[in-house]
């Protein structure tokens, strides 16, 4: 049986997730999760950067645009809030594209709009 990479670390900010998910429900914006989620990963002693810009090139040359995802946790695993009907492709390409940019192996992409229950989605660079 094959090991998933930063199971620990994927088990701990799975359930700080579902713990904000079991005390908030769903329905609020996607700001008052973030906020909820850097109290959690407080608490629980998870080394978070939140909204940290990471930069762009193209052909070598650094890019004015930034790509700035929600959290970047253990210097190696980043973490999207959505707070939305449904996801979408698109958002599911925003992950893949930050995990390009940041050169990650791991993301998550959360929605806690969904019901009845948190949908954390796994991704893989």
């Amino acid at each position: 049986m094959e090991r998933l990479i930063f199971e620990k670390e994927s088990y701990d900010i799975r359930g700080s997730i579902l713990d904000v998910y079991y005390e908030m429900g769903n329905g609020f914006l996607e700001a008052v999760y973030q906020e909820c989620l850097e109290i959690e990963f407080e608490l629980r002693e998870i080394p978070f950067q939140s909204q940290k810009p990471i930069s762009l090139e193209y052909k070598k040359r650094e890019l004015k645009q930034k790509y700035i995802p929600d959290f970047i946790c253990y210097n190696k695993i980043v973490v999207e809030l959505k707070s939305v009907r449904k996801i979408l492709p698109e958002h599911e390409a925003q992950l893949i594209n930050y995990l390009k940019a940041t050169k990650l192996k791991l993301g998550f992409l959360v929605n806690f709009s969904s019901f009845p229950k948190v949908d954390i989605r796994r991704f893989v660079n």
